[in-house]
């Protein structure tokens, strides 16, 4: 995978998972697709697109519809490739209204957004 092919992936995530979000969650967003990617020795593409773990993939239709947005968040992900994780390693996120069953089995880190982050 060429690197631009894993930021365009990182993008498409952060943009169906975050674009709603403060720049900050969006950074969060990529560094935990980051740190899954890493993780599993797998490339971006390849997390994002595993069965069950992002809704947005299941829809039919990834092209983004709101192109300034798409940009605001391709920013996010360049960000979170040149930067530091500040997540502490997260993998796991959900919105802050919701309490999965998985939740339970990880260590709870922080929240950015209306998102919680988990390792």
């Amino acid at each position: 995978m060429t690197l631009l092919e894993g930021l365009l992936w990182l993008t498409l995530n952060v943009y169906h998972e975050a674009r709603s979000e403060p720049q900050i969650g969006q950074i969060a967003i990529a560094h935990v697709t980051l740190n899954r990617a890493i993780n599993r020795k797998i490339s971006i593409k390849d997390v994002v697109t595993q069965p069950y773990q992002f809704s947005w993939v299941r829809q039919k239709s990834f092209i983004p519809h709101n192109i300034p947005v798409f940009l605001q968040c391709m920013q996010s992900a360049y960000i979170a490739l040149s930067t530091n994780d500040f997540t502490a390693g997260a993998t796991h996120y959900h919105l802050k209204d919701t309490a999965p069953k998985w939740s339970a089995n990880l260590t709870y880190l922080n929240q950015y957004g209306s998102h919680k982050f988990y390792r």
